[in-house]
């Protein structure tokens, strides 16, 4: 009897000892796109993102600061493993919504499991007039859908790795040389620098065809930033060379160049509601 006692309260123990590891980046965003990260329960997210105009266009443009594109969202915590996102933005008037859950978290002790694992679905309508009213306009050619699977890693406190493999469908495109359907491998990490501030870097590589077919270029999408936490406010400062904040843009119309100094400074802003009482 002591024996059974001692065994029980030995696996208690060990039980007690697995912890999911958490905060593997600070918001469910890295800069552009996602992170494993989701809201939790009850949580909603308001998110504001701005992306000002190119650096190189000088001081006449006072370096882009005089344009901008703004995109607004509402994203919240379903379930702790299951959220949900609904946003519009000036870049082609987007309307967008998404769908994120993870079903599998990094954990440390007895029961460990090496990586974090999330799942994005999103959906995006194009809200542009139509520029040729005699063609055969329907309102399916105005989506887009991407699927990411995220996955993740925790390396001590301050260090954080994330690939990123995505797929992009466009039901319309300008011409036949253009894909309907994308493929890119993304990557990003973040350093902790201090309590609350972060060094962020993010690359997707789209796998497209001859450059000589499209009807404009598809650069790689870069993105470099900060972020800040202040209480229930992140703060992420980013340069970029992607105008656009969501997948359908970033992915396929991304045409600045870094070198080129096609950068754009933009900002995050995740201000945090509890709705739900833990």
């Amino acid at each position: 009897i002591l024996g059974q006692d001692l065994e029980t309260f030995l696996e208690e123990q060990m039980e007690e000892s697995t912890k999911d590891v958490t905060a593997t980046f600070k918001a469910t965003r890295i800069l552009n796109g996602h992170s494993i990260e989701r809201m939790p329960e009850g949580q909603l997210d308001f998110r504001i993102s701005h992306r000002f105009g190119r650096i190189n266009e000088g001081a006449y443009e006072f370096f882009g600061l005089d344009q901008a594109n703004i995109h607004l969202s509402l994203e919240y915590g379903i379930l702790d493993w299951l959220m949900v996102g609904l946003g519009r933005g000036t870049f082609e008037k987007t309307v967008d919504g998404f769908i994120k859950f993870s079903p599998l978290r990094q954990r440390t002790g007895p029961d460990s499991f090496p990586v974090s694992v999330s799942w994005m679905s999103g959906m995006y309508i194009n809200g542009l007039r139509w520029t040729d009213p005699e063609l055969d306009n329907q309102f399916v050619h105005r989506l887009e859908y991407a699927h990411q699977l995220l996955v993740a890693r925790k390396f001590g406190p301050r260090f954080s790795l994330q690939i990123s493999p995505s797929y992009l469908h466009r039901n319309l495109v300008l011409t036949s040389g253009d894909p309907n359907d994308i493929f890119a491998l993304g990557g990003g990490s973040r350093i902790k620098i201090s309590k609350r501030i972060t060094i962020n870097a993010e690359y997707f590589y789209p796998f497209t065809p001859d450059p000589s077919t499209l009807s404009s270029p598809i650069n790689n999408p870069l993105s470099l930033g900060v972020d800040i936490e202040t209480g229930g406010h992140v703060f992420q400062l980013i340069f970029t060379n992607s105008v656009a904040m969501r997948e359908n843009g970033f992915l396929g119309q991304t045409t600045g160049k870094w070198l080129d100094g096609d950068i754009h400074f933009g900002f995050n802003i995740s201000r945090v509601f509890q709705l739900k009482k833990q």
